[in-house]
């Protein structure tokens, strides 16, 4: 199905497509993009899996939600052999069977997620386990290597204080549609270039509520630091000048990228590229993305 907006028409998977190449293409600090990449993951790997993601949801864009999501991982594994975009399928999936049903909005999230079946929950850990994300590690309850419960949202609000993935699960995706698609709205007023737009929220995003990757595989210090360095772009953006903005953001960036990469915040960037989707389907954002 086709979305019409006033300055896009695309299928729901091309504008998927779309969300994933405008955000790896931004230059967001301590991520992989176009002028920057990991040792063991490339630029070329996420424009791989965002070409893949799209054509996954396209083909079967009115799958059950669990399917949907295991096709997606699928289909990039079957191409890209490291982990780019398991938060990204987790996220976009869902919106975009609400998409293609005409009502992205956080009360049609909710019904859909509580409606979810045993099914759905056993696909979507196949997903996982599939996907095979680091810094999951163990747990008595819930755990991603056992058996899936009943409805995926059990095992979400378990997780929801560890994982902002699992929290958006939790909390109908609020920091999606409260957080995310506000900044980029807001970002636009203080940046004429997309990529500057997606720093941006990249950035606020990070000092509002650290990262969840970060926090998991480097711990809650080095959470809380990535927060007080995004903070200190923000207030440089608000009470100096662009110029001490950006080298704050450059000071993040460099922190960011220590430590082997580890710090990446990876989690934010999800977010973002579930955002960017979001908003170009709701008309917050639109073509042309200079």
């Amino acid at each position: 199905m086709p979305v019409t907006n006033q300055s896009t028409q695309l299928s729901i998977g091309r504008i998927a497509s779309l969300a994933c190449l405008l955000e790896v293409c931004a230059s967001k600090p301590g991520n992989v993009h176009r002028g920057a990449d990991f040792e063991d993951t490339t630029f070329n790997d996420f424009v791989v899996s965002a070409e893949l993601l799209g054509q996954a949801i396209d083909s079967r864009a009115t799958d059950e939600l669990g399917q949907l999501i295991l096709s997606g991982v699928q289909a990039t594994r079957s191409l890209v052999k490291v982990n780019t975009n398991l938060g990204i399928v987790l996220l976009i999936c869902p919106l975009a069977i609400l998409a293609n049903d005409g009502d992205l909005s956080p009360t049609a999230l909710r019904k859909m997620l509580k409606n979810s079946t045993a099914e759905d929950a056993s696909n979507i850990y196949k997903a996982i386990q599939l996907a095979g994300p680091g810094g999951l590690g163990n747990s008595s309850e819930m755990d991603v290597s056992g058996e899936a419960p009943k409805n995926i949202l059990d095992a979400m609000q378990f997780s929801s204080d560890q994982d902002q993935i699992a929290q958006a699960y939790a909390n109908n995706f609020q920091q999606i549609f409260d957080d995310v698609v506000p900044l980029l709205e807001t970002g636009q007023q203080h940046f004429e270039s997309i990529n500057e737009v997606i720093i941006y929220a990249h950035v606020s995003m990070l000092a509002r509520y650290g990262d969840s990757l970060i926090k998991r595989k480097c711990g809650e210090d080095d959470s809380n630091h990535a927060r007080m360095l995004a903070c200190k772009a923000l207030e440089a953006l608000v009470t100096s000048n662009r110029e001490a903005y950006y080298l704050a953001v450059g000071e993040l960036d460099f922190w960011l990228r220590s430590d082997g990469n580890r710090r990446n915040p990876g989690t934010t960037a999800d977010l973002i590229t579930a955002g960017i989707f979001t908003a170009i389907i709701n008309e917050n954002i639109s073509a042309p993305f200079n």
